[in-house]
């Protein structure tokens, strides 16, 4: 078993904290969090061992699992990889693309894998379909929330829409050629409303919409490609797919035709794929322990969380142009 730390034990370390216990893959050995009253507490309520420093932490485990505020991602992460230990960092990566490269760069030098917490990825309804998304030509997504000052420090694109454009670059084979977008701050100092278009070199284009000052929630995407249409619903976990293909000469009675202009007749076909109930967050800590034990790339990788940001700090600087 790999043994296991957490760097930052606030409300998305605590429950980092009690998955990495229950996994059967890693041994938890505990945390570190700046806040001693916090970390007293933490301690005495749940037992986890509370380590005196941050190099202390590090120097107890295998793998430290970095749940820290974004703007303090670079340093705990340097820290961890320049001390052998394997990295797994929390979305997104780092501050800035510069830190990002920095650490990606590192991992490689000191041969140590890191993994970045791109949980959606790990969405059961996603996973469902991953594999049925080829080649997709104009995706649309939405991810709104109700207002939580907790993540306001930052835009909402690093917030929240970060978690579909990492979706997006996994399935989109091609790179990004041209992103317009466009922001609005409502209640924080940071826009909480943006909407990005990113068109591909290939010619797909992504529309994304984000927003934390919704009514209600919502977390969908679109995926429409040749002869096919998916969606994926990740707040609900369920899945959607429409797919048309050559009708046959002789049709039953129940099928559903559709003739173009052109004349030529498809069968639509409706297909609901199986959704298995998982924990994701759980599923990417113990996909991340296989990625270490077999020496292979993890999932989310480092380079793969580097782009992601890549992506949102120029969606971002397209605010600015406004």
């Amino acid at each position: 078993m790999l043994k296991a730390g957490v760097l930052g034990a606030g409300h998305l370390g605590k429950i980092h904290l009690k998955l990495l216990k229950q996994s059967t893959q890693y041994e938890l050995v505990g945390f570190f969090d700046s806040d001693p009253e916090a970390s007293k507490a933490i301690e005495a309520e749940f037992g986890y061992k509370s380590f005196p420093s941050m190099d202390a932490l590090i120097e107890a485990c295998d793998m430290v699992d970095v749940v820290t505020p974004t703007i303090y991602h670079h340093a705990c992460a340097k820290k961890v990889i320049e001390a052998g230990k394997h990295l797994f960092i929390e979305k997104p990566i780092t501050h800035t693309v510069e830190e990002a490269n920095e650490i990606r760069d590192l991992a490689k030098k000191y041969k140590v894998r890191g993994q970045v917490g791109q949980v959606e990825r790990f969405n059961p309804a996603f996973m469902a379909v991953n594999k049925m998304i080829e080649n997709p030509m104009f995706i649309e997504a939405h991810r709104l929330a109700e207002f939580n000052p907790r993540g306001t420090d930052v835009s909402v694109v690093l917030d929240l829409m970060i978690h579909d454009i990492d979706a997006i670059l996994s399935v989109v084979n091609s790179k990004v050629k041209n992103i317009d977008a466009s922001g609005v701050s409502v209640i924080s100092e940071t826009p909480d409303i943006a909407n990005a278009r990113i068109e591909f070199e290939n010619g797909c284009v992504a529309n994304l919409t984000a927003s934390r000052i919704s009514m209600k929630k919502m977390r969908k995407a679109r995926f429409f490609q040749k002869d096919a249409y998916i969606s994926v619903d990740f707040l609900t976990k369920k899945c959607e797919v429409v797919k048309m293909k050559d009708a046959p000469k002789d049709p039953d009675d129940f099928a559903m035709i559709l003739t173009n202009a052109e004349g030529v007749k498809k069968q639509i076909y409706f297909d609901n794929p199986n959704v298995p109930e998982n924990n994701a967050i759980l599923d990417e800590l113990e996909a991340f322990a296989n990625s270490i034990a077999t020496d292979t790339t993890p999932i989310v990788s480092l380079r793969q969380g580097a782009e992601a940001l890549r992506v949102a700090m120029q969606i971002i600087e397209n605010f600015k142009h406004i």
